[in-house]
């Protein structure tokens, strides 16, 4: 076993430049389901069914029972207003990999918050010993596989007509980034961090 199956146990609070990423929970029950709603969010993540009020609350109040899994709040530095998640699932210990994938709200797509948090969490991954995370990102969100590379994420195949949506089949993009491949952000000289451009994205992500 290359990590321990409860690897998650611990959840940090992961501080970055614009973001943070904190333990999800019920305290984010009515922004989250604001986000669930999101036309785009529900097309970005092939969400076809309404999110249920009660069953969030329920899902909400349990990600702290689970240690196979790390569940973040995405949160805005600046204010602490509520972005969306981040998650690490689907944890093979014995191989140490997991999947990814990240939600963002609509308003707060395009703006680079998404970038961060794919580096704060996927970081937090190989930190804790994993070798590899993976996800998927259907072939339409160009903008979420833009996200991926520019954090070091390569192509490894595609899944066809794994979504139905509005009449029209879409692939799956299937992308992985090992330990060791994750792409910090570049510095200028003395040290300060270039301007950022926004982006936003199941493993599959959602909108970033």
């Amino acid at each position: 076993m290359i990590v321990p199956a409860d690897v998650f146990r611990d959840r940090s609070v992961l501080h970055g430049e614009h973001v943070r990423l904190e333990p999800l929970g019920p305290a984010v029950l009515e922004d989250y389901l604001r986000a669930l709603d999101d036309p785009e969010v529900r097309r970005s993540t092939g969400s076809h069914t309404v999110a249920d009020r009660t069953t969030v609350e329920r899902w909400l109040a349990s990600r702290h029972e689970h240690h196979d899994r790390a569940d973040w709040a995405v949160v805005r530095a600046a204010d602490g207003a509520f972005l969306g998640e981040a998650v690490l699932n689907d944890l093979d210990p014995d191989n140490g990999s997991c999947n990814f994938r990240i939600l963002l709200g609509g308003p707060h797509q395009g703006r680079g918050y998404g970038t961060e948090a794919v580096r704060l969490a996927v970081g937090e991954a190989f930190a804790r010993g994993l070798h590899r995370v993976s996800l998927g990102v259907f072939e339409f969100n160009a903008r979420a596989q833009r996200v991926y590379e520019k954090c070091g994420f390569v192509v490894e195949g595609r899944c066809r007509d794994v979504l139905h949506w509005d009449g029209r089949w879409h692939d799956e993009i299937v992308m992985s980034v090992l330990a060791g491949e994750l792409r910090r952000p570049a510095r200028r000289a003395g040290g300060a961090l270039p301007a950022r451009r926004s982006q936003v994205a199941r493993g599959r992500g959602g909108g970033i």
